[in-house]
C-alpha cells in the first residue's frame, strides 16, 4: 500500500537539470494564470503607439525630418545631390500613387507618404504620361468623332505634345513654387503656420496629376456628358489631397487669407483640368474653304473640310 511521501509532488531530475542550465527559461506554475512578461508586454505597447504615430504622422515624422536634415548633403552641381531626388523604389511610388487616387479623410499626403523621402521620379514620369496621353488621347477623339465622314480628312496634331507638356510642365512647378514662396512669407508673419519644403509641395502636386491619366483614356469616349462627369470626378479625388494637405498649413492665420489660398489652390487646379479637355478634347470645328481647283472642263470645283482650330 502507498505511503503519504508517495503521494507528494516530487520534481523530476531532467527538469532540475535544465532549469540548472538555463536559469532565465520561463516557468508557469499551475496555481497562477499565465502572464505576458512585463518586456514583452511594455514591447507590444511601444510597438502599437509607433504604428498609431506611423499612421497619425504626429511628431515622429518631424523627428524623421529634422534627423534626415543633419545629414551631410553634398554640393548641387554634382551628380550626386540629384541623385538623391530619385532614390525612391518601386513601393514607394506605388504606395503614394495609390495614396493621391484613394485620399484618407482627416490625414495628410505629406505626412503619410512623402516627409520621410520626398522624391521627383514619381512627379516627374507622372507629368510626362499625362503629357503622352492627352495628347494622343485628343488626336484619337477627333478621328473618333469624325470617323466615316467624307470631307474629313485626319492629319494627326503632333503640336499637341508640346502644348501639353509646356501647359503641365508649368503647372506642376510654377504653381508649387508661388505656393512655397506665399507660405514662406506668412509664416514669417504667423509662427503657427505649418511649413512645407518646395521638393513636399512639387512632389504633392505631381503625384495628385496621376488620377488624370486613366480619365484622359476615358476622354476618348465621345459623349461630352461623360467626359465632364469623369473631369469634374478625377478633380474632386485631386483636390481633395490638395485641400487636406495645405489647408493645415494656412488654418492658423488670419481667416479670409486661408480660405482665400485654399480657395486658388482649387481653382488653378480646376482651370488646369476644364483647359485640357476643353482644348484638347472639346475644341470646335469649323468649315474653312479649300483652295479652289479648277477642272479640266473649266468648272471649278470648292470643297469645304472641317478643319479644328487647334490644328491652324
Amino acid at each position: 500500500m502507498a505511503t503519504v511521501d508517495d503521494l507528494k509532488f516530487q520534481e523530476f531530475d531532467d527538469a532540475a537539470n535544465l532549469l540548472a542550465a538555463n536559469p532565465d527559461a520561463t516557468t508557469i506554475s499551475i496555481d497562477e494564470p499565465a502572464e505576458i512578461p512585463k518586456n514583452q508586454h511594455g514591447r507590444l505597447q511601444e510597438s502599437g503607439r509607433e504604428e498609431d504615430d506611423e499612421l497619425l504622422g504626429t511628431d515622429d515624422s518631424d523627428k524623421t525630418e529634422l534627423l534626415a536634415g543633419q545629414k551631410k548633403s553634398a554640393p548641387f552641381w554634382t551628380f550626386e545631390y540629384y541623385q538623391t531626388f530619385f532614390d525612391v523604389d518601386t513601393y514607394q511610388v506605388l504606395d503614394r500613387i495609390k495614396g493621391s487616387v484613394f485620399p484618407v479623410p482627416g490625414k495628410n499626403f505629406v505626412r503619410l507618404y512623402i516627409r520621410s523621402n520626398p522624391d521627383l521620379y514619381g512627379p516627374f514620369w507622372i507629368c510626362a504620361t499625362l503629357v503622352f496621353t492627352i495628347a494622343v488621347s485628343g488626336n484619337l477623339s477627333n478621328f473618333f468623332i469624325h470617323l466615316g465622314k467624307p470631307t474629313y480628312h485626319y492629319v494627326p496634331e503632333f503640336r499637341k505634345v508640346s502644348i501639353a507638356a509646356t501647359a503641365i510642365y508649368a503647372y506642376a512647378w510654377l504653381v508649387p513654387l508661388a505656393l512655397w514662396g506665399f507660405l514662406m512669407w506668412r509664416n514669417s508673419k504667423v509662427m503657427n503656420i505649418v511649413s512645407y519644403s518646395f521638393l513636399e509641395i512639387v512632389c504633392v502636386y505631381g503625384y495628385s496629376l496621376f488620377i488624370y491619366i486613366p480619365t484622359a483614356i476615358l476622354w476618348i469616349i465621345p459623349q461630352k456628358v461623360v467626359r465632364w462627369v469623369l473631369m469634374m470626378f478625377s478633380l474632386c479625388l485631386s483636390g481633395s489631397v490638395l485641400v487636406m494637405t495645405f489647408w493645415p498649413a494656412v488654418r492658423d492665420d488670419n481667416r479670409r487669407i486661408a480660405l482665400a489660398t485654399v480657395g486658388t489652390i482649387v481653382l488653378l487646379h480646376a482651370l488646369l483640368a476644364v483647359g485640357c479637355l476643353a482644348y484638347f478634347f472639346d475644341a470646335p470645328e469649323l468649315d474653312f474653304p479649300a483652295p479652289i481647283i479648277p477642272a479640266h472642263n473649266g468648272t471649278v470645283n470648292k470643297i469645304t473640310m472641317p478643319v479644328s482650330p487647334s490644328a491652324q
